[in-house]
């Protein structure tokens, strides 16, 4: 059998160390070809390979294609932003599930920056936090079953990265680490369960593969903390 095609070629993070250093609209508009070529379509084709192996873990995951569903956005926010450049040097594929009430679930994401690849598990509590599926779902689910985490812990804890959030007054705070106890999930505004790459990993054919077994081993994470029953 013939080994899989990469989808992804070291072009793509060349772009975004480009990106990077000519932070520019006048740049990226000289560079649009580019991005369309070694970005936009090799997301594409990222979401096609993996998208069918998400819908069997729960098929409440939009599969759209859709930019702000599946793709984050290039283009930067920058009204009440401090850093005013107009354009991410990084890109998100990411599958979610839109919940009761307009919510939205935890995600199943890869990401590609200028020099590493990220895939993982990651939740937030958005701009509400009391209507959001951390405070609905996910804190009562932990409380309720305390040693669930610290089972995910054992099962995951070698091979993956985990950080949380807190936030106060509009800023936010990083702890490393799992969030094990009550105190931890009454302040959690967010959650990330991660691997990193170097940009090697995501030039090889079997990357859509890899993709999928972390996938598969993080579903649990998001299922527990955002889905309903």
């Amino acid at each position: 059998m013939a080994a899989a095609k990469p989808i992804f070629s070291h072009e793509t993070f060349r772009f975004f160390r480009d990106l990077d250093r000519h932070n520019q609209k006048a740049w990226m508009d000289a560079n649009r070809e580019r991005y369309q070529q070694f970005v936009v379509l090799p997301f594409r084709r990222l979401f096609e390979a993996t998208a069918p192996a998400v819908l069997q873990f729960d098929s409440r995951f939009d599969t759209s294609g859709r930019t702000g569903a599946n793709f984050s956005r290039i283009n930067r926010d920058i009204r009440f932003a401090k850093d005013k450049t107009p354009y991410r040097p990084q890109m998100y594929l990411r599958f979610t599930a839109m919940l009761p009430g307009g919510r939205e679930s935890g995600q199943l994401y890869a990401g590609l920056s200028a020099d590493t690849a990220t895939a993982g598990y990651a939740i937030y509590a958005g701009p509400k936090r009391k209507e959001s599926a951390l405070a609905l779902i996910a804190e009562p689910r932990v409380h309720g079953n305390p040693k669930w985490l610290a089972q995910q812990k054992k099962r995951l804890g070698r091979r993956y990265e985990s950080y949380w959030y807190s936030a106060k007054k509009g800023e936010w705070t990083k702890h490393n680490g799992w969030p094990m106890n009550h105190d931890d999930w009454k302040k959690i505004h967010g959650w990330v369960v991660r691997r990193k790459f170097a940009p090697a990993a995501a030039t090889r054919g079997s990357y859509p593969r890899e993709l999928a077994k972390i996938f598969r081993d993080l579903f649990p994470l998001l299922r527990l903390t955002s889905l309903p029953d």
